[in-house]
């Protein structure tokens, strides 16, 4: 089993993250009504569950529900800078949930601490940009026979398991939790949107009205940044390569551009689309002076920050979680959190409310996968659609809205084409 019960920075920190647990419960539902329900029916019994996540309050709440399923729970953290310290110390002190995470370590410890979740022999994988399943196939491969199967909270994951799946690399099956309509049309749009304005916020303390503001990619991350800094004021760029994608901004009233162009004129720009060096040497070269650059995607390669470094001549640290750098030009460029989730490094990411959909969704497969991953083959697969409906009727059921259902007569016309006009 496991050879150390938890790796964390204080345990004396237990008092204040219960009740920060706590206060994030109070928004989340949909996910209590789960763990009442897996108090009675304990759909995980004897279940192993390695989870590799981002350890805050909402998944806290996660873990609980689990182990309230039936299942031994060990977490680990998905990123270095989004660990919540006084939640790690809940979880170990008062849940007795094994957790391997501190906030700041080093990839030394990262890795580690991956190492120590594996060392639980799990049947089940949570995962939150893959880290844990690519240790598990490259290093830990061993334990890859008792695995039934996993599940994927955001984008870059998914698309990481799907190149494995790809090349027949995926030894299980998973479930892409960030698909599901529940997730990526709240989570992502309007969870990022707000969490990532909050970061760059607490970070810099600038006013957004009036500034030049870009987002690369548009994807459903990059729509809820957009959103929220035009909400603020600002004046929106949209970057794309996608070319449905960058039309759909421009019919959404954004201005379109490449990157070369939008550097020149942006305050601040926020990365959001999964891929590596989306701002890079030759957008630094002509980057308008003082522009804040942060990012809003799993990894921080999206930022290419030793190409920054090499272009700079000085370094410093005006605020908590603000590098800013001199350039050979003259200019300054100011980065957010070293480059990672500015979200969840700056502030303290998604709010409950839409974790409780995302985090539904995650204890919901995990169940499914208990009972039914031997059946299904080493592939990537999306949330089951009754359990994204179950869980969109649990939330509207939780805001107290009510809506219509189709009568006899519109469900046998829908689904006939004997009809017309």
């Amino acid at each position: 089993m496991i050879d150390k019960s938890f790796d964390i920075k204080d345990l004396s920190l237990a008092g204040q993250g219960r009740e920060r647990v706590e206060w994030a419960l109070t928004e989340m539902p949909v996910l209590s009504a789960i763990h009442d329900r897996f108090v009675k029916e304990r759909p995980l019994a004897g279940a192993r569950i390695s989870g590799c996540l981002h350890i805050t309050t909402e998944t806290a709440n996660l873990a609980r529900t689990l182990k309230a399923g039936g299942a031994e729970v060990v977490l680990c953290a998905s990123n270095p800078l989004s660990t919540q310290d006084d939640v790690t110390a809940v979880l170990v002190q008062h849940y007795h949930i094994p957790t391997f995470a501190i906030c700041g370590e080093d990839g030394s410890a990262y890795y580690r601490h991956i190492g120590q979740a594996l060392d639980h022999k799990p049947q089940l994988t949570l995962d939150d940009g893959a880290d844990l399943v690519s240790e598990l196939h490259k290093n830990r491969s061993a334990l890859l026979a008792e695995v039934i199967g996993g599940t994927e909270e955001t984008t870059t994951g998914v698309m990481r398991l799907r190149a494995m799946a790809e090349d027949r690399a995926l030894r299980f099956p998973v479930i892409a939790v960030n698909d599901a309509m529940t997730k990526h049309l709240f989570d992502n749009r309007y969870g990022t949107g707000q969490s990532t304005l909050d970061g760059i916020i607490r970070s810099t303390n600038i006013l957004l009205a009036g500034k030049t503001f870009t987002v690369a990619g548009y994807g459903w991350c990059g729509r809820g940044i957009a959103m929220r800094a035009r909400g603020h004021g600002a004046q929106v760029i949209i970057t794309e390569v996608d070319p449905q994608r960058a039309l759909e901004a421009a019919m959404d009233g954004y201005r379109v551009m490449p990157m070369l162009e939008a550097a020149i004129i942006s305050d601040f720009i926020v990365t959001a689309t999964g891929d590596k060096h989306v701002l890079d040497k030759t957008h630094f070269e002509v980057v308008k002076d003082h522009c804040v650059i942060a990012n809003a995607g799993h990894f921080n390669v999206e930022i290419n920050i030793p190409a920054l470094e090499k272009l700079s001549v000085k370094k410093h640290r005006p605020r908590k979680g603000v590098e800013a750098y001199r350039l050979k030009n003259g200019r300054t460029v100011r980065l957010l959190s070293e480059g990672r989730l500015v979200n969840l490094a700056a502030a303290e990411g998604h709010p409950a409310t839409v974790m409780d959909m995302s985090f539904a969704n995650q204890a919901l497969s995990i169940a499914y996968l208990w009972q039914h991953g031997a059946d299904l083959k080493n592939a990537v697969y999306p949330v089951p659609s009754d359990i994204d409906r179950q869980v969109a009727k649990m939330k509207l059921a939780a805001m107290r809205l009510s809506i219509d259902k189709l009568s006899r007569e519109q469900q046998n016309y829908l689904s006939s084409w004997k009809e017309g006009t």
